[in-house]
């Protein structure tokens, strides 16, 4: 051929036809899919999404940026990571995980995301709200002073607890811990407030439990269950609380009144742990990241109540912790100990022992106090704790004799008698003006001739004669928070009629 090609020229202008190209492949919304396994995928690209956004993934899964690396993004899949295969295309949405709020979810049944589980059909929700929200500031809330009523004798009359309040129940496991707060919800019923139950990790049976009792009690319809099962993905325990309080919070700036449970919060730390190491980021104290104590202070920070300006709604917070062999110096424990405002501590060896609830008054506090109690039962249980102090240390000092003297024996048979009357069955709250009227009997020392097994007879006895001869006793505690010294002679001078028909005894 006459005409050769100059191959020298031919490279030089394709090299300048390549210089001429302008066009960049757009990396900050669309990201490929490296790797994929155990709910968590590794993206390239995405160069602008944001911690804590979530990203589009095919077939309408998504998952949310929980690593940010110089060339990659560490992000934890929600649900159906299966579909997700390596190479696929992803997108950011802009937006961070948010969930729907609302009057609609309640008596529902939902999942981390706030869809439904309860075979209920759709929820008309008409707003969402983020799950990752800053606490109120200092200047937006308001001292606690008004009481969240339990229901339960031991907890009303020494650790009461207040709207807004973040009080811990804590114990080993199969003490009574979900009682406690199953049974604080069920005694909400007629006093507009609102209640949230977040379930973290627990067996689908268990929370079928709790859905049936709620739903018998009439509980449910003032109630929203979200639920992170054991089965499910860790990055749903790890959202499920941020979504719970979220829905919590929206009814707060309404200016109602919400109580909310975590069940519990050693499970959630645990897959938050599993999340992160499964993302490769390091250890720490027993394997548990460096951040783990932020996980639970900006959880817990917004439960709190609001200052009368925004309304005065309140979030009161009991987060559930399992403790091993009764350690509470154990880490998260102890994390969660010094966030919250006191603590229920429940005892294994008095739950053994057929102390129902096992509540621990000597390790347990409220550091609210009776800032967040009604006035009749402050009066009532003034001493109530240092007499059950003195008790346990009399028993403890009678083990090693056993020839007793008159005031041992009676220190002995009046905190008897005083832990009887702090038994109660699960399930089972009482309205304050009982409670208000039991302890008042126990602590007078009317019943301390009276043989254990006939303390609980005679005060259901007690409650029926009341009920029938003169209700007004329990009408006025619970209108007006008192109980005068008339009110009083006539309760004993029951009790004096009803002992008659138990046997006494003088107490060994």
């Amino acid at each position: 051929m006459s005409d050769k090609i100059n191959l020298n020229s031919l490279s030089q202008i394709i090299k300048d036809e390549i210089d001429k190209f302008d066009h960049k492949i757009d990396t900050a919304s669309v990201g490929q899919v490296v790797s994929i396994g155990d709910n968590i995928a590794t993206i390239y690209g995405l160069d602008e999404a944001m911690y804590g956004e979530l990203i589009e993934f095919p077939n309408n899964t998504f998952g949310i940026v929980m690593n940010i690396e110089e060339d990659s993004l560490g992000v934890a899949i929600f649900e159906g990571d299966a579909e997700i295969k390596e190479g696929d295309i992803c997108h950011r949405t802009n937006r961070v995980v948010s969930v729907p709020v609302g009057d609609a979810l309640l008596g529902r049944v939902v999942n981390a995301l706030g869809q439904p589980i309860d075979g209920k059909g759709k929820i008309d929700c008409r707003e969402e709200r983020a799950v990752e929200l800053v606490a109120p500031q200092i200047m937006d809330r308001q001292s606690i002073n008004a009481p969240l009523e339990t229901g339960i004798k031991a907890i009303d009359s020494m650790i009461p607890i207040g709207k807004g309040q973040r009080e811990l129940i804590i114990g080993d496991r199969q003490t009574g811990k979900t009682a406690l707060a199953i049974d604080t919800i069920i005694n909400q019923k007629g006093k507009n407030v609102i209640c949230v139950y977040c379930s973290i990790g627990q067996k689908n049976s268990s929370l079928a439990h709790i859905v049936d009792r709620l739903k018998r009690t009439d509980s449910l319809n003032y109630t929203t269950i979200v639920s992170s099962g054991a089965s499910e993905a860790c990055s749903m325990q790890y959202i499920a609380p941020y979504a719970a309080i979220s829905m919590a919070e929206h009814w707060m700036y309404q200016g109602k009144d919400v109580l909310i449970v975590f069940d519990d919060l050693s499970k959630h730390a645990v897959a938050y742990r599993t999340l992160l190491l499964l993302l490769r980021r390091s250890p720490g104290r027993e394997a548990y990241p460096g951040d783990i104590f932020y996980l639970h202070s900006r959880l817990l920070e917004r439960s709190c109540r609001l200052s009368d300006d925004l309304g005065g709604g309140s979030i009161t917070a009991l987060p559930i912790v399992e403790t091993l062999a009764g350690d509470i110096s154990a880490y998260i424990p102890t994390n969660i100990i010094s966030i919250t405002d006191g603590q229920l501590f429940l005892n294994t060896d008095m739950f053994n022992e057929g102390q129902r609830p096992a509540i621990d008054s000597n390790l347990s506090v409220s550091r609210v106090g009776s800032a967040a109690q009604t006035k009749v039962m402050k009066k009532v249980s003034k001493n109530l704790r240092m007499a059950l102090a003195n008790y346990r240390e009399m028993l403890d000092f009678s083990r090693f004799g056993s020839d007793l003297d008159k005031s041992t024996r009676k220190v002995l048979a009046h905190g008897a008698v005083l832990l009887e009357t702090l038994k109660q069955k699960q399930y089972k709250p009482y309205p304050t003006s009982r409670e208000a009227v039991e302890i008042f009997v126990s602590q007078s020392g009317i019943l301390d001739d009276v043989k254990i097994e006939n303390v609980y007879p005679i005060f259901k006895l007690l409650y029926n004669t009341i009920q029938a001869q003169d209700p007004s006793i329990y009408e006025t505690i619970d209108k007006s928070d008192t109980f005068d010294q008339e009110a009083q002679n006539k309760v004993l001078e029951f009790v004096k009629s009803i002992k008659v028909n138990f046997q006494t005894t003088e107490r060994e």
